[in-house]
């Protein structure tokens, strides 16, 4: 029933996004010899005027890097999140074999059990590696 329109539906989008990935091409070339032709004409400021100027605007960044950390905690605490929500789902199937309820709730328990459980896991593992930034960062400015 749809056949009639699936082919030039398809060929219109191939072309339309061919057309667009050849345009941002060229258009990244106008814009980069623009930015050439404007920088040939400016001379380059003195670093330590633009830092004096805008310091207060630029945030200031630790000089070590946490991203580890922050992986790390945030892989534990959804680890720890998966393993919380297999136990919630082990006692809800437990509690669900002597009583009566409809399979779809019990789907809908085991949803909500891995999710929330990940979710709430992940966030406490990232607020975790938060503190731990924050006490590295006050010990090395101390």
């Amino acid at each position: 029933m749809m056949d009639f329109i699936t082919v030039p539906l398809i060929t219109c989008i191939v072309f339309y996004f061919t057309y667009m990935t050849f345009e941002l091409f060229a258009r990244r070339k106008e814009r980069l010899s623009l930015i050439e032709k404007m920088g040939q004409n400016l001379t380059p400021p003195d670093s330590s005027v633009l830092k004096s100027q805008f310091s207060s605007l630029l945030p200031s960044f630790p000089r070590k890097s946490f991203t580890g950390l922050r992986m790390g905690c945030l892989l534990v605490g959804l680890g720890l999140g998966l393993f919380v929500g297999l136990l919630t789902c082990l006692m809800v199937k437990a509690h669900a074999t002597t009583n009566s309820y409809h399979s779809w709730e019990i789907d809908t328990f085991y949803s909500v059990a891995y999710g929330g459980s990940v979710l709430f896991f992940g966030g406490l593992g990232l607020i975790i590696s938060y503190i731990i930034e924050n006490k590295s960062v006050k010990k090395e400015e101390k």
